[in-house]
């Protein structure tokens, strides 16, 4: 099976292998210089420029959409609109979590669950899974990855997250574990507004009262610059309490340096 690489980073881009496909993309953090040589990164596929209006370029005729696997996990990759390709390569470290954290009888909850490797990891592990998204479209592709991984104890949600949260309180659902990766802006079912400054407080208040009192655990990720380890890490306290381990998210590289590509924070009780 094809699988994923991130082969370089510098002057603000990424190379990345996506299968047998090499792929430029930006990346606003990458301000160093490169590693590898010009002629490495001149034999990419296709480029993704924000220049002049979000359009990717290709050398050649390359599939809309194709399969990869990620640590264990098998995706349905593809050229989206803005950029992405299906998948969050970073998150391989949060995957890592939730099969740490994760039991056979446990309850997972996935927010802002986008293609599903989470959802996906967590029903390989046993849980019963509860894989939330505002897209139609994200859904139904992250529904064709669980074919591919043949999970099929998932339960699948397009919503607004802040609505279903506030619906599962009256239902009284408790879960024993949550995912929370909210964009930095996004638009729900119903053209709903969310920013992440603007909701992100109620939100996690939201999930507390769902989450279980005993041998549980909540994960908060998150994509936006000005979100750092701490700032997560204060977020969680404030909500919850007790102890609360925050980082960096990296991608990793072989053959160069690794690649700052978010943050996250755990609270566990």
């Amino acid at each position: 099976m094809n699988q994923y690489k991130l082969l370089d980073s510098g002057k603000g881009q990424k190379l990345e292998v996506f299968g047998e496909f090499r792929i430029v993309r930006p990346s606003s953090v990458a301000i160093w210089e490169r590693e590898l040589p010009a002629e490495e990164w001149e034999k990419a596929d296709a480029l993704f420029s924000r220049e002049d209006g979000k359009k990717w370029s290709k050398k050649k005729p390359l599939p809309q959409s194709w399969q990869i696997e990620v640590d264990g996990i098998y995706f349905h990759t593809f050229f989206s609109d803005f950029g992405h390709m299906g998948i969050f390569p970073e998150h391989q470290f949060i995957w890592e979590l939730v099969r740490k954290k994760t039991f056979p009888s446990c309850k997972f909850l996935n927010l802002f669950a986008y293609s599903g490797g989470a959802s996906l990891v967590a029903a390989k592990c046993g849980a019963t899974v509860c894989h939330v998204d505002a897209s139609k479209p994200m859904v139904e592709i992250a529904k064709k990855n669980s074919l591919l991984n043949q999970a099929s104890n998932i339960r699948w949600i397009v919503e607004d997250a802040v609505k279903f949260i506030k619906r599962e309180k009256k239902r009284g659902s408790i879960y024993d574990g949550i995912l929370l990766d909210p964009p930095t802006f996004g638009r729900g079912p119903k053209k709903e507004v969310f920013t992440i400054e603007d909701k992100i407080v109620s939100l996690l208040q939201g999930c507390k009262e769902i989450l279980s009192p005993n041998r549980s655990f909540l994960i908060l990720t998150s994509h936006t610059t000005s979100f750092t380890p701490q700032v997560l890490k204060n977020l969680l306290i404030q909500t919850f309490g007790g102890e609360v381990a925050s980082a960096e998210l990296l991608l990793p590289s072989q053959e160069s340096l690794p690649l700052p590509s978010g943050t996250y924070a755990i609270y566990e009780n």
